[in-house]
């Protein structure tokens, strides 16, 4: 009833400091330089704009590097979230520039947690390193994915090998050609329990069989990592490169989409932050009706409404960080579906005023918004759909005892 949050660490101060010298300094500044090079490049080109790769040796150099892991960083997942919201004022260079990106953060987490001493020898090491890329290969076009027991992909143990059958899309990575290696998940025993049924393999790219197809866009917009669809067909690896045990495909998701994911929810309230801080200079600028529209009752309503959401999403954010470093991530794991459900919802409130104030600039690709927009709503499913963190808090909610009775 009284959760008292300890104070942030030194190093913890010191890096938040570091993070917005390197947005203000660094990375905002170079926003127009990616943009250019995509512009450039066309949405079938997925190389790296070289301007990531001079913000990652900047980060690196600032200790900006791999904040995410708690391993790695000697912070805590409530120090971490101020940093992330950092990162989310920037979502297609921050989270890169400092090696804090999907999906390679949750598939080195997954890693971290499950993966055996040389899976993180051969794919772990260089994925801190940030010298390759990953890809997550989970979603599949032709089953309600938001129900992970739905996998048709089959996995089927041959001798000292598996081999792989099946077609995934959404493939988050896998479009790069720094993409290495994927993280499949597939049914090994389509026969045992429901949740027992699924396991989860690692596979290189260059494995006869996987066929990287068309990259699918978000919203009009094409990923530079790409969102594919991705076929395997007859792709046979070593049975060494199960993740976890077999038939704990499912409980790895959840470790992988679970408390890990609240980092997408701390993103999220930077790149509120910037649409807020968008509208503010935007009202100041503009007049409509004979006065600037900063002195319109209603877009002041607005302001002070986006205001009080993003607070309150911050503090829902910050209590399940406190609640998985202080009690873990099964005690945490209702206040993280709430923050999966309500901080984008925040979110895009706050993102679709901005776009409102913009007038037609704001769906224009001249500025932002419209690409913050989209992603943001595409989170609430990526992330899980709100659906299914609302039926979860609703059966919790259900079997609660209440404090009194009534």
């Amino acid at each position: 009833m009284y959760p008292a949050y300890p104070p942030p660490s030194a190093r913890a101060v010191e890096l938040e400091g570091l993070m917005r010298r390197f947005l203000a300094e660094h990375v905002l500044p170079a926003e127009a330089a990616y943009d250019a090079y995509r512009a450039a490049a066309g949405p079938d080109d997925h190389t790296l704009p070289p301007v990531v790769d001079e913000l990652k040796k900047s980060a690196r150099e600032l200790g900006l590097w791999n904040l995410f892991l708690p391993s790695e960083s000697r912070l805590t997942q409530l120090e971490y979230a101020p940093l992330a919201e950092l990162t989310g004022w920037s979502l297609h260079l921050a989270p890169e520039a400092t090696n804090c990106a999907a999906p390679d953060t949750g598939n080195m987490e997954l890693l971290h947690l499950v993966g055996t001493a040389e899976q993180k020898e051969r794919w772990l090491e260089p994925l801190l390193d940030g010298t390759i890329r990953s890809g997550f290969a989970m979603t599949e076009p032709a089953v309600a994915s938001s129900d992970a027991t739905n996998i048709e992909t089959r996995i089927e143990r041959d001798g000292d090998d598996y081999v792989i059958n099946g077609r995934k899309w959404f493939t988050s990575g896998a479009s790069d050609p720094r993409c290495a290696v994927f993280v499949v998940m597939g049914k090994t025993d389509p026969g045992a329990a429901v949740h027992r049924q699924q396991s989860m393999v690692i596979v290189p790219r260059d494995t006869p069989g996987v066929t990287v197809g068309r990259n699918v866009p978000v919203f009009g917009q094409w990923d530079q990592h790409g969102h594919t669809v991705t076929d395997f067909v007859d792709v046979r690896v070593p049975v060494a490169n199960l993740l976890g045990e077999e038939g704990g495909g499912f409980a790895a998701a959840q470790a992988r989409l679970g408390p890990g994911r609240i980092h997408h929810v701390m993103r999220a309230l930077g790149a509120g932050e910037r649409a807020l801080a968008m509208t503010v200079s935007r009202v100041q600028e503009r007049v409509a009706f004979g006065k600037p529209l900063a002195d319109q009752g209603a877009v002041r309503e607005r302001i002070a409404e986006s205001r009080i959401a993003l607070d309150q999403a911050r503090a829902l954010c910050h209590h399940a960080a406190y609640v998985v470093d202080s009690e873990g991530n099964k005690a945490a794991r209702h206040l993280v579906a709430e923050a999966k459900v309500a901080v984008p919802r925040a979110v895009l409130e706050v993102i679709d005023r901005a776009i409102q104030v913009h007038g037609g600039l704001g769906v224009t690709n001249d500025v932002p918004l419209a690409m913050l927009w989209g992603w943001h709503r595409a989170m609430r499913l990526f992330d899980g759909p709100d659906e299914v963190h609302l039926a979860t808090l609703a059966r919790a909610e259900l079997t609660r005892a209440p404090q009194f009775e009534v």
